[in-house]
């Protein structure tokens, strides 16, 4: 318990103490997340607080976990390092998606083929169970890469990705040290002390974003997890054995998983590229009704945490029925909010009369209130 808490204040104090220096940095050599037409902040606001959040999880985890006994980890911390260049060079220069994906096959490959994490079974979700070697790569693989986007995709206003990567690695932290596994438990609670240090400096109104660098971090750490618990939880042997693990992990990170695979069908369904930015995620659903970013934030994380009472409380149902549950729930209540958001209202303003006498074309003006403006940082 002793290195758990070390752990925790350990990447609390570093990126408590690497945040205002960042921003001090950011400011004079003008490294700012510059507002556009589909961003919600209204002034230039730096966006490297995952170096912050990067510093105090790595020196945290290299400092508290045993190595001697967790021989896996240095895997896991190259790819921590793959991603953080990765969001770094995209913080900083922007990426194409493509060059983004291949750094997380990367990752993504260290983690499976070194780390020893993958999924082998499905442990009875649609009826299966052991999964040959091939598919099971295959799932693992894109288990990690969507998890990883997912966290980077929902990081759309102040305190929201924080927030969930909070919630996640706390809960996983918390099972892990309960079934005696105290390196990965160390793992999460460095990624959760870290976080707590920044949403000092990201609830609205936001000093600091985490960018890519930050978002792509918690996604890795959280993906490491998932997997993780999912093949420890089902053990037969483990002194807390969680029947449905597959069913509690989706719903554990039901909100960012569920909205990114979501957005991902839409823009596949209209010929554009997943990666492609747009405003159709779950929180600009809730921006367009008038709700403030710290509203939402606090109203999509007990969301996602009455997900995880009632998937634990039905986990005798088994994963099929409760990931059945899941998706229906979820997308009929984004199905609500899509159906009865607010609608443009249009005016149309006719032009001066031109000198022969004709009305030259009519332009059509909406005049609904500037989302942007409205929810100034």
């Amino acid at each position: 318990m002793f290195d758990v808490l070390f752990s925790i204040a350990i990447s609390f104090a570093i990126t408590f103490l690497a945040i205002p220096v960042i921003i001090t940095v950011a400011e004079q050599k003008k490294l700012f997340d510059i507002p556009d037409e589909r961003k919600v902040h209204h002034n230039p606001i730096p966006s490297l607080g995952g170096l912050g959040i990067f510093a105090g999880f790595m020196l945290a985890c290299l400092i508290a976990i045993p190595h001697q006994s967790s021989s896996d980890f240095q895997y896991f911390f190259a790819a921590a390092f793959v991603i953080f260049f990765l969001g770094l060079k995209d913080d900083i220069l922007v990426i194409s998606p493509i060059k983004k994906f291949i750094g997380q096959v990367l990752a993504a490959f260290l983690i499976i083929y070194k780390g020893n994490i993958q999924i082998k079974s499905m442990y009875g979700f649609m009826g299966l169970h052991e999964l040959p070697e091939m598919f099971s790569l295959l799932l693992t693989y894109l288990t990690i890469i969507v998890i990883i986007n997912s966290f980077n995709l929902i990081d759309g206003i102040d305190g929201l990705a924080g927030s969930l990567g909070l919630m996640a690695s706390t809960i996983f932290g918390f099972y892990f040290l309960q079934v005696n596994m105290l390196a990965y438990s160390i793992l999460a609670f460095s990624l959760a002390g870290s976080l707590m240090a920044f949403l000092i400096f990201n609830f609205q109104p936001a000093k600091i974003f985490m960018g890519d660098t930050g978002s792509l971090l918690i996604g890795l750490v959280n993906a490491i997890l998932v997997v993780k618990f999912i093949s420890v939880a089902n053990q037969t042997d483990s002194p807390y054995p969680v029947i449905a693990s597959p069913a509690i992990s989706v719903a554990i990170l039901v909100i960012p998983l569920m909205d990114t695979l979501r957005v991902f069908a839409i823009r596949t369904f209209h010929r554009r590229s997943p990666f492609s930015p747009d405003r159709n995620h779950i929180h600009h659903l809730l921006l367009d009704r008038g709700f403030s970013h710290r509203f939402i934030t606090l109203l999509l994380v007990s969301i996602n945490i009455l997900f995880i009472l009632a998937a634990y409380a039905g986990r005798n149902l088994g994963c099929t029925w409760i990931i059945l549950a899941i998706l229906i729930v979820f997308f009929s209540g984004i199905a609500a909010l899509y159906y009865t958001r607010p609608r443009t209202r249009l005016f149309v303003a006719k032009t001066i009369d031109s000198p022969d006498g004709e009305l030259k074309t009519s332009k059509i003006v909406p005049l609904t209130t500037d989302t942007i403006l409205e929810h100034k940082n």
